[in-house]
């Protein structure tokens, strides 16, 4: 009986059409939760009480509009967000891969810690450092005696110094990774043709970059696009993040359909943009495996300039994380107009230990990323071996389907869900899902499934598929060479994915903050209310788990990882 099932399934799966069999779920979950929230969306926007109409979108584009002010300035704030973050990101990388130098270790094992705090726990970081009532210009202050503070991070400097520093690892990780990878072979026979040092870097060192930079910058334009709090604590107000959430609490679901609808076309237009320009030319070498050396900094006053920038570049780094330990212990009302919080106390931890109501919002933080990685996982890796494996129609729309979320801002998915979801649906099994438990996981689903697919597909990528026929070859069936062939080479792959998704999910703000409910409040929305009703020291607390909790999962990723090499 069992050897007829497995004669049968081996037909099955030998069939030409039995990769729609795989590919069918999948656009059906992508149209349903992806491509159907996006059109009803739309339709929200060209509808009022009257029926058909495109007056949001004339008031949109109209001179003098708040909505196309806001929009100048969203993209305006993303594309310098990207130049700052690129300088940055890839001169930190060049500077630790090619040189040796006093404090290059300290330093690089420093580099990442802005990965490690959540976006919305870094910018209130950033205000109890740098604001007008910060610790380090009130320090200067009544150290110099001053009248006023010497200076405070405000207005458009302020967001940008924030997303720098927030986001430069994007430029840095990619940046690094090809830096690592690159042939200095190549350099020298540029020197030997009598290149000059500049045009090496604009003629040889850049043009191999421009992957990690489409990368970075990809990365950095859409979270920069998706930015709500920085510009909130900064005073920049007229972005089209914020007035999309005013437009919601407003109750005006059709004129937030609609700035979504243009924020989103903008999105994606860049996502193509970027791509297209990678796609223009092959940046590949023909490496020997030999990696760059470093270059020993021998001069004096080079080495003094190198260990000063280090110490500098080290507290850069560190003192958002000490500021929030020690803003963490401070009773909560007592910081007023003090350089430091006066009063301390262990009452936060023991509060978020100890009562339920406290930590019900890092309970739901889990549970609703863990939901939502699951989710991830399934059409992230399923989607990444159907189009690796298979050739079927309508191969490119899956791809482009897969990848739109990654390319809308969280306010965007917020707004396509409240629209596509706020009556019963077949893809909410007849319920209305808007206000309830579920909107949240579905939503953080939706944003971080692009992140499982990139992961697992670069790692599939790699892997020769005559390895999986080899396996079928023998008598394997699909399933069980899939199992315990395929899987298991690109675990990392898939780990990476996850990893990074469920980070994403306990650190979200963005979507969360229009469309959470009380029974599903996660920990930024819980650390964002706290701020405002001046109850710093709980929430840094919360600020300081959810860093650990990212470390944890960090950790446990690596473990797995350093298993999986030593089998």
């Amino acid at each position: 009986m069992a050897a007829k099932w497995n004669d049968r399934w081996q037909r099955i799966t030998a069939s030409p059409y039995f990769v729609y069999v795989i590919v069918a779920p999948l656009a059906l979950v992508l149209w349903g939760y992806v491509v159907q929230p996006m059109l009803a969306t739309f339709l929200a926007s060209v509808q009022d009480s009257s029926g058909f109409t495109l007056k949001y979108y004339r008031g949109f584009f109209s001179l003098n509009s708040t909505q196309m002010e806001a929009l100048l300035t969203t993209v305006g704030i993303s594309v310098l967000s990207v130049i700052t973050c690129a300088v940055v990101g890839v001169s930190m990388a060049v500077l630790l891969n090619r040189f040796e130098f006093p404090g290059r270790r300290l330093l690089e094992s420093l580099i990442l810690v802005p990965m490690a705090l959540p976006p919305l726990i870094g910018i209130y970081a950033f205000q109890f450092l740098y604001s007008s009532s910060g610790i380090i210009p009130r320090a200067l202050k009544v150290l110099f005696d001053l009248p006023q503070v010497p200076f405070a991070l405000k207005g458009l400097t302020g967001v940008l110094v924030v997303h720098t520093f927030t986001m430069y690892p994007y430029f840095y990780t990619s940046a690094a990774a090809a830096l690592a990878g690159f042939d200095p072979s190549l350099e020298e026979a540029a020197y030997n043709l009598g290149a000059r040092r500049w045009q090496v870097w604009t003629r040889v060192l850049l043009p191999m970059l421009t992957p990690a930079l489409v990368a970075g910058s990809l990365l950095t334009f859409m979270v920069s696009m998706a930015s709500y709090t920085a510009p909130l604590i900064f005073g920049v107000d007229r972005i089209m993040t914020m007035q999309i959430a005013i437009a919601r609490t407003n109750g005006d679901l059709a004129l937030a359909s609609a700035e979504a609808t243009v924020l989103s076309v903008v999105s994606i237009a860049f996502l193509v943009l970027m791509r297209w320009y990678q796609n223009r030319r092959t940046y590949r070498s023909l490496s020997k495996g030999v990696s760059v050396h470093r270059t020993e900094v021998k001069s004096p006053v080079g080495k003094i300039l190198a260990m000063v920038a280090s110490i500098f570049g080290t507290l850069i780094l560190i003192l958002p994380v000490l500021v929030l330990v020690l803003v963490s212990f401070s009773k909560d009302g007592s910081w007023t107009v003090q350089v430091l919080p006066p009063k301390y106390t262990l009452d936060n931890y023991i509060t978020l230990f100890t009562s339920s109501r406290a930590w019900r919002p890092i309970r739901n933080s889990l549970a609703m990323s863990a939901l939502a990685t699951v989710g991830s996982i399934l059409l992230g890796v399923a989607a990444a071996y159907a189009l690796n494996r298979f050739k079927f129609k309508g191969k490119s729309l899956l791809d482009v389907a897969v990848m739109i979320p990654w390319a809308l801002p969280g306010t965007v998915v917020a707004i396509n869900l409240i629209a596509a979801f706020n009556q019963p649906s077949v893809f909410t099994f007849g319920k209305v899902i808007v206000g309830t438990f579920w909107i949240l996981p579905l939503a953080y689903f939706v944003r971080f499934s692009p992140l499982v697919f990139r992961s697992t597909n670069a790692t599939l990528a790699q892997l020769d598929p005559s390895v999986e026929e080899a396996a079928r070859s023998l008598g394997a069936t699909w399933w069980y060479s899939f199992r315990r062939v395929t899987f298991p080479l690109m675990f990392r792959g898939v780990l990476a994915g996850a990893l990074m998704a469920f980070v994403q999910g306990v650190g979200e703000f963005v979507a969360s903050v229009l469309i959470y409910t009380a029974r599903n409040q996660p920990i930024s929305v819980e650390i964002n209310n706290l701020m405002y009703s001046f109850k710093f020291g709980t929430a840094a607390a919360y600020g300081l788990l959810q860093m650990l909790l990212i470390l944890v999962a960090i950790y446990i990723s690596n473990r797995l990882e350093q298993r999986q090499n030593l089998a």
